[in-house]
């Protein structure tokens, strides 16, 4: 049966207090209070640093056994070495989630491409063909030159996601390109109609047997995990 993963960019925000995390709670619980509420989270901050063992361990140890941690790539793959000659450091990349690959808690690898990063079809596949089949993982283009069939095409031969993204400045177009989908929510405020919209688009997706993973913008402010705990409810999903 197709799984709906509802969460936010990061956990770690005081400033979500006393809307969605209890005021008397301490940092260091606000991820099992996140994982009481929500099935996902997107990381980000593996943008910029390769995350410790220890720190994955002690995720899992805080979270249920249906929790999915989606990690960002690193930015040397995307910005540094803009997906060539990548190999050496993808591996280390990956050897770094292997516990939660063992534990069968990764969700899709998210890799975000720079927005001056035009569209390059042959780099594409040559990456993808370096990815481990078993790993799902998503492209967020922000360049629009991707945005064509060539790039629809590439992404389906290899089963891998379409990271529809919706921002104040660009939209993704809505194309499936895997049997899963991912949607980064990345505006600051939703209407109820949107959300709406997002349901329904959410259950097409289920009802073809597709998982689905969706992340609202975190920011300081908590409407983003407040639009995720009603979308992951609305969304008919079971956080057990």
């Amino acid at each position: 049966m197709a799984q709906l993963y509802v969460g936010t960019s990061g956990w770690a925000y005081p400033s979500w207090k006393p809307d969605f995390y209890p005021e008397k709670l301490a940092q260091k619980k606000f991820l099992s209070f996140y994982a009481s509420k929500l099935n996902a989270v997107e990381v980000n901050y593996t943008f910029r640093q390769l995350v410790k063992e220890t720190t994955v361990l002690n995720w899992l140890v805080e979270t249920p056994e249906h929790f999915r941690f989606t990690i960002k790539a690193h930015q040397v793959l995307t910005h540094i070495k803009r997906l060539k000659s990548a190999d050496e450091f993808l591996k280390r990349f990956l050897g770094t989630l292997e516990a939660l690959e063992r534990a069968k808690r990764l969700g899709p690898l998210l890799f975000q491409l720079p927005p001056n990063f035009k569209a390059d079809q042959a780099t594409l596949a040559e990456f993808l063909s370096s990815l481990p089949r078993a790993v799902r993982a998503a492209f967020e283009f922000r360049h629009d030159s991707w945005l064509t069939d060539a790039t629809w095409s590439t992404l389906h031969e290899r089963n891998i996601a379409l990271c529809v993204a919706e921002t104040e400045e660009r939209n993704t177009p809505d194309v499936v390109t895997a049997d899963y989908a991912y949607y980064r929510y990345r505006k600051p405020t939703y209407t109820a109609d949107e959300r709406k919209a997002m349901v329904a688009r959410i259950q097409e997706h289920l009802v073809a047997g597709r998982d689905v993973f969706a992340y609202f913008k975190h920011e300081e402010t908590p409407e983003g995990v407040l639009y995720a705990v009603d979308l992951l409810q609305a969304g008919g999903a079971s956080k057990s």
